[in-house]
């Protein structure tokens, strides 16, 4: 009997909810209506899809590691019908990067040729070298950061004057852009709110012209880089390939941005979007992040960020 007691005791204090609570996920996915769903159905629908894009949190360590294993997963499937892209190339820089990918070149010798971005190392580097040892194509998408700065500062019409070499750089123009899009709406009450009060450049007669200007340019330069990205997914994308492609969230969320130039051009192109949160408790993630896209990464506010 006192045998029986003691066992009982051990099993009861073995079994006893541990006081840190239950184990903590690093990421939950869901469905656009924020049911759970799980990284087995991503990996499906990306593999049938013609473009899929990853938006991500750029110094989210989970965002990272789940782009490169959605990678390796997808190549496994598409057995060689991969393509890669990413905003974090510019289309300037694109001999380089495949020069690297191609193995004619060394790591250094990418860092002195491309303008990478400073989180290269630890966050692109892991899939540009599973890319480079599987022979992966690999597209730089974006514009030239100079020219997205030239439109912020001087609008659309300041590309006119650039070269032809310069224009195969960026999407043909001249480009639409509609500022009634929700995404840029908000973008530029952004602007708008973080300039206010300030009249710099105005006139009597306009005292907010100018600062209206700047900030439906600020709202322009985001969509160069939207259509430069989607026109270069669509130039280098085959019949039966699927293009992964890392993103900033912002440039696909709402569907949105690359996905609208993406429609635009090709209405047909069977399209997956990720969009990454970070939430107080990923178990339970707020109504205000349904429908940002067929697939919501949520990840706990409090974790590591890689800068």
């Amino acid at each position: 009997m006192r045998a029986t007691l003691i066992l009982f005791c051990m099993m009861a204090f073995a079994f006893r909810p541990h006081p840190g609570g239950p184990d903590k996920p690093a990421y939950r996915l869901y469905t656009p209506e924020l049911k759970a769903t799980t990284y087995a159905k991503l990996v499906r629908q990306a593999t049938d899809a013609d473009v899929v894009l990853f938006g991500e949190l750029h110094n989210n360590p989970i965002c990272h590691w789940l782009e490169l294993r959605l990678t390796k997963d997808l190549q496994a499937e598409k057995k060689g019908n991969l393509v890669l892209g990413a905003e974090m190339f510019e289309t300037d820089n694109q001999t380089a990067l495949s020069d690297y990918v191609q193995g004619r070149t060394t790591g250094k010798e990418l860092a002195d040729q491309a303008r990478l971005w400073p989180n290269f190392n630890t966050d692109y580097k892991p899939i540009a070298d599973f890319a480079r040892e599987q022979r992966i194509p690999f597209v730089a998408t974006n514009v030239p950061r100079r020219y997205a700065r030239q439109v912020s500062r001087q609008g659309l019409a300041s590309l006119d004057t650039l070269s032809a070499e310069a224009k195969g750089q960026i999407v043909p123009l001249p480009l639409t852009v509609d500022l009634t899009l929700p995404g840029y709406q908000a973008m530029i009450k952004m602007m708008s709110e973080s300039s206010h009060g300030g009249n710099t450049g105005s006139s009597p007669a306009n005292p907010h012209g100018a600062n209206t200007d700047m900030t439906a340019n600020f709202a322009r330069a985001q969509a160069i880089k939207d259509a430069t990205m989607a026109y270069f997914i669509l130039q280098n994308l085959k019949p039966g390939q699927t293009m992964l492609h890392f993103n900033g969230d912002y440039h696909s969320k709402n569907f949105e941005g690359i996905v609208w130039y993406l429609r635009k051009q090709r209405p047909d192109l069977k399209i997956v979007t990720l969009s990454s949160v970070e939430i107080p408790d990923p178990d339970h993630p707020a109504r205000e992040n349904q429908h940002l896209a067929d697939f919501v990464l949520a990840i706990p506010d409090d974790m590591t960020k890689t800068y």
